[in-house]
């Protein structure tokens, strides 16, 4: 039996029965409306059979014999401590998605050969189980590589060291593991009953995972490789598609889908007719790297590409990230910092971003207003001008219409007529018409609230009296070789750290006879950074950069006449997580060179030198509350050593907001709390913007006891601890600004057999506020109705504004947890209006407490 007919014959011979996932979740939470959500249609109007599995054809995926539109979005169980993950998802559902998708981490799962691991944060059969208790779908990419900014890309060390391996080609050690592991996932998550095809909420899966990308550099391996894994993942009979992202000649029945920011524009399509269009990362900002600036993507133009996607025949879409979370401990990937995807829907302390997660919500709900049309009609293009085209999907011989009106114009809004209706529409936008006449929905005008985010210091944590110890520089150590053992292989990804050290004798002779010539050691490395020693002396650090690994490191030391002993502290900051031929990067000195010297350049490389893995304090496990008492601490004397270690206790913070832990003063290194790391911090390393590029770091509530909470910190490069302080993290500023040419919000709409009905009579622009749980209005710190500009945070007055605005406001919305404001001139009055041919707007911003 050929591989297609043979994924069609097990699904279709599924017999448990798998229930649409559209339903609302029960929980409301911070920011969010609580209100009845539907689908957009009826609930039989797409079903295409009385089939049960998930298929698919060129239009959709067919889910239990129903065409299904898929609103889905990244979360990582591992980033993220496993009491928070119900939460992240009902805060998911809530933002209008009806999937989450997850990689699977092997290097989580099997950090040493033969010995799994599923516990904690871990425990993938539980987030699945979760997902599914939301009566959600899910997506499992197993990879098993999967770069996401992952240590490694998720490959674990002890993968390097087999003999003849070759990663992600068609080399038989690697298809051995690689087979084993996907073969163990998957037979672990069919025994849970977990696939679709079994009544479970796991609808589609990956195999690999953007291997275009470096195919060409494998040849004709890695045609046969790609060949095998979708041979390999078919046959496990999982009764649901398998899929391969920037993949375009997948494999049959394998489907191609698109990553990137403007699927709908880049994606050439499908690589056979009958697979639909699926895009598996539209990437909600930009994951950071120690020394970038902040990054940020609109909530507009995010709005704009999954309109556009959807209005291009895409059926399903996943934001990449949805929520990002932390890479605690070392499990982030070289030189990514230890927060991840913060400007996500969902930020990095799990509290909802807006506009970004209500904006998103709308479009969903708008596009889901669409249904009928999308998926059973027929789609057509109209010019109506410049960069102006209306994409229409029209169910034939029937009213069932849908329009998506496209201004691709960056610069210049344009109002257009449509089928005898007049629409304007902003630049660089995309309204929807969910019957060709009713406008909905605009991705350029935001109707939902935004959101600012505080960090205020705790008045009951700040209690530190910081201790210190100083390692010392080790003296016995395990090994000597001729030359610096390479730093991968020496630590096998067990520390970040590894020390050489040599010693070189010097006479007289050697000596630079003039006075204003001193030696210079140079230090040639393949990456990451080096903190180097002379006869027990700091001379100084040096590191690369997520772009260029390597680095030199060069500077003026003192060394004497006799012995001289050089000490390296040597480290990575995490593995590379892409590209080909993973298995072969490297790290750590490559030549070690004298300058300066009356004799000459001296080359030191291979004189001999003894090498020791990891530093002393991990050993002992100082960040312990036992192993933190094998060694004497001391009062901080005021000076910043380098390679110390500082301890301090403090009580849990008040109330229940979201924990940060900010290290102002302090140069490289790691925290741990109650002997739990909460990553690498790396405030020395300056953005272009001369900041840090990550200053805050987030401490699970989890970690926390109610008193003497130990914090421990290993400082590398030389820091004050005096103004570390632990932050509150909350959203409680909301704004709204929303003018008099925005479009009613499309969650006043509902779609009743393919047929657009206003669920209100009452369809003006309105500023609506919503406070985060148990929190009301208890100040409003602006108004404006007249022509403000700004952002949540930073609003202000134009050139007229209403001077009872703020006394308006008030009156609507102090001491309510949530408030609904007209955008009106009634009650703003018009007397003295100076800007009485302007469309207003109101901007507001509020203080929840």
């Amino acid at each position: 039996m050929s591989i297609s007919k043979r994924i069609l014959f097990v699904t279709f011979l599924s017999t448990l029965l798998i229930t649409s996932r559209f339903a609302q979740g029960d929980n409301k939470n911070d920011g969010d409306e609580e209100e009845e959500e539907d689908d957009g249609g009826s609930a039989d109007e797409e079903v295409v059979n009385a089939e049960t599995g998930v298929t698919y054809d060129g239009r959709s995926l067919i889910i239990n014999g129903k065409r299904e539109l898929v609103f889905s979005g990244s979360i990582h169980y591992p980033r993220c401590p496993p009491e928070y993950w119900e939460d992240l998802i009902a805060k998911a559902k809530r933002g209008g998605l009806n999937s989450i998708e997850t990689y699977v981490f092997w290097n989580g799962h099997e950090l040493e050969k033969g010995k799994y691991y599923f516990e904690g944060d871990y425990d993938l059969i539980k987030f699945i189980k979760l997902i599914d208790k939301h009566k959600m779908f899910a997506i499992v990419r197993f990879g098993p590589f999967v770069q996401a900014e992952w240590n490694h890309g998720g490959l674990p060390y002890w993968l390097r060291e087999v003999p003849g391996i070759i990663f992600r080609s068609d080399n038989e050690p690697f298809k051995h593991y690689m087979k084993k592991f996907v073969t163990m996932i998957v037979e672990k998550l069919k025994g849970e009953k977990l696939f679709a095809s079994q009544g479970g909420p796991i609808i589609v899966s990956q195999i690999e995972n953007e291997y275009n990308t470096i195919q060409l550099a494998f040849r004709e391996k890695g045609e046969s490789y790609i060949q095998w894994a979708a041979k390999t993942a078919v046959d496990m009979n999982i009764g649901v598609p398998w899929i391969m992202c920037k993949q375009k000649d997948a494999p049959d029945p394998v489907i191609n889908s698109c990553n990137g920011r403007h699927c709908g524009d880049t994606f050439v399509g499908p690589n056979k007719p009958n697979k639909p269009y699926l895009w598996t990362e539209n990437w909600t900002a930009q994951y950071r790297v120690f020394g970038d600036p902040p990054s940020q993507r609109s909530t507009e133009d995010l709005a704009y590409s999954i309109l556009r996607w959807f209005s291009k025949n895409g059926t399903l879409a996943n934001y990449y990230m949805y929520y990002g979370g932390t890479n605690y401990n070392r499990t982030s990937a070289a030189f990514v910092s230890t927060q991840y995807y913060d400007e996500a829907p969902i930020d990095e302390y799990g509290l909802i971003r807006e506009p970004k997660h209500g904006h998103l919500k709308d479009a969903h709900r708008a596009v889901n207003l669409c249904k009928k049309a999308l998926l059973l009609g027929t789609p057509s293009v109209e010019k109506l001008g410049p960069k102006l085209e209306a994409r229409v999907w029209q169910v034939p011989d029937t009213a069932i219409c849908a329009a998506f009106l496209a201004n691709n114009d960056t610069a210049t809004p344009a109002t257009v007529r449509f089928k005898g209706g007049e629409y304007y529409l902003p630049a660089n936008s995309i309204s929807v018409l969910p019957d060709c006449k009713t406008m909905v929905y605009s991705s350029h005008l935001i109707t939902s609230q935004h959101n600012s985010r505080n960090m205020e210091r705790s008045k009951a944590a700040n209690n530190f009296e910081w201790k210190m110890y100083k390692e010392s520089l080790p003296t016995q150590f395990k090994n000597k070789t001729n030359q610096p053992v390479e730093l991968y292989y020496l630590t096998k990804d067990t520390t970040d750290y590894a020390w050489y050290s040599t010693t070189i004798p010097l006479s007289e002779r050697d000596m630079p006879l003039k006075k204003d010539v001193r030696p210079i050691i140079r230090i040639a490395s393949e990456g990451h950074g080096v903190y180097v020693f002379l006869n027990g002396e700091y001379v100084g650090f040096g590191h690369g950069s997520k772009v260029e690994k390597n680095f030199v490191f060069q500077k003026d030391a003192s060394f004497k006449t006799g012995k001289n002993t050089i000490h390296l502290l040597c480290y990575t900051v995490g593995l590379q997580d892409s590209g080909a031929y993973l298995e072969r990067r490297y790290a750590g000195p490559r030549s070690i060179t004298i300058l300066g010297l009356n004799t000459g350049t001296i080359d030191i490389t291979t004189i001999g030198w003894e090498n020791l893995v990891g530093i002393d304090g991990e050993k002992k496990q100082l960040y312990t509350e036992e192993g933190s008492q094998s060694v004497q601490w001391a009062t901080p004397s005021g000076d910043k050593p380098p390679i110390t270690w500082y301890k301090a206790y403090f009580d849990a913070p008040e109330g229940n907001n979201p924990i940060a832990l900010r290290m102002t003063n302090m140069g490289k290194g790691m925290v741990w709390i109650n002997g739990r790391s909460i990553g690498r911090y790396w405030m020395s390393y300056l953005s272009a913007l001369k900041q840090p590029t990550q200053s805050e770091y987030h401490i699970p509530r989890t970690y926390i006891k109610p008193t003497k909470n130990l914090i421990v910190v290993f400082e590398e490069e030389g820091g004050n601890p005096k103004e570390i302080e632990i932050v509150l993290v909350d959203r409680d500023t909301i704004c709204s600004l929303v003018s008099e040419k925005h479009t009613p919000s499309p969650r006043l709409f509902k779609s009743v057999n393919g047929n657009l009905r206003a669920k209100s009579n009452d369809l003006k622009p309105s500023a609506k506020l919503v406070c985060p749980k148990e929190k009301k209005i208890v100040a409003v710190d602006f108004a404006s109705f007249g022509d403000p500009y700004g952002t949540c945070g930073n609003f202000f007055f134009g050139n007229c504004t209403s001077s009872v605005s703020k006394q308006v406001v008030e009156k609507f919305c102090l001491g309510k947890p949530d408030c609904k404001i007209p955008v009106d001139e009634g009650h703003f009055g018009s007397q003295n209006d100076a800007c009485s041919n302007l469309k207003k707007k109101l901007a507001v911003q509020a203080q929840c407490g």
